[in-house]
């Protein structure tokens, strides 16, 4: 199904955890699928080990069937980027993919409640920051967060680095996980 979208190259695919951690190390793709349920080395096992692995990381979308609680704040947790079920449309795998190759997150409604659930201590972000935070997790570029916040781009980039260091973060998909695991959006 992927293969038929001209934007995505599929190059592997694993049965298990471990054969996916093998071929990300070899190939070096910009997002992996990830399954939370293989024999062997599970998924949030899976996930947790690439990210204790360091260096260029490719993006994680877990792609599953389990929408609990457990499930998605484990995947989450260990270090995912994005959560899907395998019920999505084709077209909406294919955006999720675009999506997390681009740095944008994914997440079912059922993520974002198990986020909403468990969140944490809140940071003191400006109502500036907020809104710009905001605008980002709803996929906007900078560009776009400027046209409609009337800023120009480099104070957005401002208040995103203000908001990367206080939710001690490197990057746009981290902030809007982050900030989705503490109910800041």
């Amino acid at each position: 199904m992927l293969g038929a979208d001209p934007g995505i190259e599929v190059i592997g695919a694993a049965e298990d955890g471990a054969e996916a951690l093998a071929l990300i190390a070899r190939d070096h793709p910009d997002v992996v699928l990830m399954d939370l349920r293989m024999p062997g080395v599970g998924g949030v096992e899976a996930i947790r080990e690439q990210r204790r692995r360091g260096g260029e990381q490719p993006r994680l979308l877990v792609l599953t069937t389990y929408d609990t609680d457990r499930e998605i704040l484990g995947a989450l947790e260990a270090g995912a980027d994005g959560y899907l079920l395998k019920d999505a449309r084709g077209e909406d795998l294919a955006r999720a993919v675009h999506d997390l190759a681009a740095g944008r997150p994914v997440l079912v409604p059922a993520a974002l409640a198990a986020l909403t659930a468990q969140r944490g201590p809140r940071p003191a972000l400006s109502d500036r920051e907020s809104e710009v935070l905001r605008l980002v997790a709803e996929g906007c570029t900078n560009r776009a967060v400027a046209r409609r916040l009337r800023i120009g781009e480099a104070t957005v980039k401002t208040h995103l680095a203000h908001v990367y260091e206080k939710l001690g973060v490197g990057d746009r998909a981290s902030a809007v996980r982050t900030a989705w695991e503490q109910g800041l959006v």
